[in-house]
């Protein structure tokens, strides 16, 4: 039944890229889907690149076990803050700018706000770099799901999930993307919702559930009674770092920004703002509430010897056969829609903003799809490889990686993007600085941390650090020095001054 129910899904996504090939056509079209994509696609497609099996798996179980019940602050986060916020100040804006600027990718965005060549190049580096440990991340979890599901080896995971992601994405681009991601994210918020009341149950309902993890102690987290049960946990600062890490951070990520360059019109970004508040709400909420029961089953986890990535399939694997299949194919469909969402960000930011004009000159439309369906196997062959070195070897730093990867992008990027969007007075060396400034610091975080303060050795962290550092930089670097160009800036901001006719229902007239 099991295997039945994954061809099936196979067999729809695949379906679906082949039927997407006319979208995928010109550049527009392959990286954007046309910027005709309606509000439910582009929620879901925002939501679903949001949450892989890299937070349903590690991030649930990891800061579950650590903060217990408190860990759901971070699905709440993830809400209001990684999606409602964004789509409310970053949503239009970004539509409007990046058609005024016609960019497509976030590098391309830079480059043409300030004039840039060298600026988004950097950029482009900057997410190629960090990218890559990022995408090959999104396998780790899944590698217990499939072992505990299937007697079959997690090679053959990896390659599957691979190539049916390849063969999707390099047939009907973004807009195949989109369609999967929906069909995944249906399944993504019926499986948490599922799979959170079989648990429950599974320990005598939410009330019984909750009043044994009250009676849960470990001291060398607090000895506080039932700290694990409580409304902040036992260290509300770190759990507050985890919270902008992955809240804020979604506002600096070059594959979750690039969701609004395609959005549709006016009335995609208020239905796309409520969808996707609900979807993270409902699948962050719920796995991060779900993680914070782990401690249940304490007397069945080993966390020292097996790691955090073992507490949430431990809780599943007394679940009914049909249970497990749709647990599987929820973490599959979280993964291969983040997946989807990095190799297209990577490929198409390394063709239009590093190979074309700089070492392939005047490539045209035709050229420029083809290299970035090329390199779309590039990048998905890269990831698998990478996992496979680490399943086969045992190498464990390269899962650490994905925290250092968010943490380099949005310290890089959110600072620079926001202000570049709302403030004329934002100057090209500042964007310069942060850029340096954040992907340094994750640098040093990883493969120096001791020379940081101690605060910051945790990636999550100093990420989070890296980030609200940036919302400082920016405007500080800013006012000293030279002013950007006043024409350049006004014609820049002059497409938010452009009239447009809207329905009486809209805005009331004079």
């Amino acid at each position: 039944m099991k295997l039945v129910v994954l061809l099936i899904y196979f067999a729809v996504m695949i379906g679906i890229g082949l039927y997407c090939r006319k979208h995928a056509t010109d550049v527009n079209g392959f990286v954007l889907g046309g910027r005709s994509v309606g509000p439910w696609l582009t929620a879901f497609a925002y939501g679903t690149s949001y949450f892989s099996a890299v937070v349903f798996v590690g991030y649930a179980g990891q800061f579950g076990w650590k903060y217990g019940i408190a860990a759901t602050w971070a699905g709440i986060g993830n809400a209001f803050i990684g999606s409602l916020l964004a789509w409310v100040v970053l949503g239009r804006r970004t539509r409007i700018m990046t058609q005024h600027l016609d960019s497509a990718t976030m590098p391309q965005f830079f480059g043409q706000r300030y004039e840039s060549r060298p600026l988004k190049i950097f950029a482009s580096v900057i997410i190629f770099i960090f990218l890559i440990p990022y995408t090959a991340s999104l396998y780790n979890g899944l590698s217990r799901l499939f072992g505990m599901a299937f007697n079959i080896d997690y090679s053959v995971c990896i390659i599957l999930m691979a190539v049916l992601t390849a063969v999707y994405v390099i047939a009907g681009g973004y807009m195949a993307t989109a369609i999967n991601d929906f069909i995944q994210g249906i399944i993504m918020l019926f499986g948490i919702v599922t799979v959170i009341g079989a648990v429950l149950k599974s320990n005598g309902g939410f009330l019984a559930a909750l009043d044994g993890l009250g009676q849960i102690s470990d001291e060398t987290v607090s000895s506080t009674p039932g700290i694990f049960a409580s409304f902040f946990g036992p260290d509300p600062l770190n759990l507050l770092f985890v919270v902008i890490l992955t809240s804020l951070g979604t506002w600096g990520l070059p594959q979750m920004v690039q969701k609004f360059y395609a959005i549709k019109d006016e009335d995609s970004i208020h239905k796309g703002t409520v969808i996707s508040t609900f979807f993270a709400l409902v699948v962050a909420g719920g796995c991060y509430f779900l993680g914070g029961f782990g401690r249940l089953f304490s007397d069945q986890v080993d966390v020292v010897a097996n790691g955090y990535d073992s507490v949430i399939p431990t809780m599943l694997q007394s679940l009914s056969p049909m249970l497990i299949a749709l647990v599987v194919i929820l973490v599959l469909s979280a993964s291969m829609s983040t997946l989807s969402s990095l190799v297209i960000a990577s490929s198409s930011t390394l063709t239009i903003d590093f190979l074309k004009d700089n070492f392939v000159k005047d490539m045209d439309e035709k050229h420029q799809v083809l290299t970035i369906r090329v390199l779309v196997v590039v990048f998905i062959a890269i990831s698998a490889v990478i996992a496979l070195i680490q399943y086969k070897s045992a190498v464990t730093f390269i899962a650490q990686l994905m925290g250092i990867s968010w943490g380099a992008l949005a310290g890089a990027f959110l600072a620079p993007f926001l202000y570049s969007l709302y403030w004329k007075g934002t100057t090209k060396i500042s964007c310069w600085v942060c850029f340096i400034f954040g992907s340094v610091l994750m640098i040093v975080d990883m493969l120096v941390p001791a020379i940081l303060p101690e605060i910051m050795r945790s990636p999550i962290n100093c990420g989070a650090i890296a980030m609200l550092a940036g919302l400082v930089i920016v405007p500080v670097v800013s006012l000293v020095t030279p002013k950007p160009d006043k024409q350049l800036v006004d014609e820049t901001f002059a497409c938010y001054e452009k009239d447009t006719v809207v329905p009486q229902k809209t805005a009331l007239g004079k």
